[in-house]
């Protein structure tokens, strides 16, 4: 019989491989789309599957009725922190100035210390000409969920367009709730940016995916056969697979398409709520496939990178079961 081979489990293009600073993503780059905010936030909720026609002419079940897994992401209304300008310092970007667009928000107070003036007038004193970009602080409103919650999430987010329209769209939605359905559609491409499971402190089978090794091997069954050269024994390289703690990293996921977007949410939740989350309050969003990160855990959808336009199925039904969940 043939070895079986299998690359290893640990990523070298993760490196190093430290857990994240706090249990929400934040955003690295944001592709220049059309006019307004280029990602949205919601909760993952959990996994169910829908019942759809297969509509693709690539497909050999183009007709049929096929399962389709998503995974169900609650998105309450999200509004704008600040506002904050930038300007290009050799191939840098700094920030030169930070407006707060505030009021009365007693929530946000929990999360970051507000000024005490109130800063919306000082926009209209502004000339964006002055500035290369600018981008916004959003925060998430979990008051308005079944969380148990209060406190927001708060993120930088870039903006569509030029600075002129960035401008605009800011003063526009000042003070006011921005909702999902102004941001993505049905059968839209998005890539997801969430912070995975934590596993703990695991071995090196579990956390590298290393053989085990002979039942008469000497010392351990569980650990790697060589911790290198036997010359310069003192440093053990960085890629020996070796015990420490897994999960609980940032990662992005390319490409996956929103299946539908809910408004009622009362349609997909089943009597007594789903299982280690509760009953919906908010519009949700059905993404295809699994998402990374545990229930109740803040996700990060936005306008993808580098999209390839997919056809959406028919759905013909949502399965609505009280045991669906993560």
């Amino acid at each position: 019989m043939a070895t079986v081979r299998k690359p290893r489990a640990g990523s070298m293009q993760y490196w190093p491989r430290k857990r994240a600073k706090r249990a929400y993503a934040r955003i690295r780059h944001s592709p220049q789309k059309e006019k307004g905010l280029v990602a949205f936030a919601g909760y993952k909720v959990g996994m169910t599957h829908i019942l759809a026609i297969e509509t693709s002419k690539f497909s050999h079940r183009k007709g049929e009725e096929i399962s389709i897994p998503v995974t169900i992401v609650e998105c309450p209304p999200i509004k704008i922190a600040s506002v904050r300008f930038y300007k290009k310092e050799g191939s840098a970007l700094k920030l030169k100035k930070e407006i707060f667009t505030h009021k009365n928000e007693k929530e946000l107070a929990k999360k970051i210390h507000l000024p005490k003036k109130h800063s919306e007038h000082s926009l209209d004193k502004i000339k964006p000409e002055e500035y290369d970009t600018l981008r916004v602080t959003v925060f998430t409103q979990p008051k308005l969920t079944n969380l148990g919650k209060k406190k927001p999430e708060l993120f930088e987010m870039s903006l569509g367009g030029e600075i002129a329209d960035k401008f605009h769209y800011v003063k526009e939605h000042i003070e006011k709730d921005i909702y999902l359905e102004t941001v993505f559609k049905e059968g839209e491409i998005v890539d997801l940016k969430a912070v995975t499971k934590g596993k703990g402190f695991q071995g090196p089978i579990k956390r590298f995916g290393i053989s085990l090794r002979q039942s008469k091997s000497e010392k351990s069954i569980r650990n790697p056969g060589s911790l290198g050269p036997w010359k310069g024994q003192g440093h053990i390289m960085y890629r020996v697979a070796h015990a420490g703690k897994m999960g609980f990293h940032q990662r992005t996921e390319f490409n996956k398409q929103i299946m539908k977007i809910i408004s009622n949410p009362k349609e997909i939740t089943p009597k007594g709520g789903i299982v280690k989350y509760g009953i919906l309050k908010n519009p949700c969003v059905l993404v295809k496939g699994s998402v990374g990160g545990a229930a109740k855990r803040m996700i990060i959808l936005q306008k993808a990178a580098r999209s390839k336009p997919k056809e959406l199925p028919t759905i013909q039904e949502i399965n609505v079961s009280e045991k669906q969940g993560n």
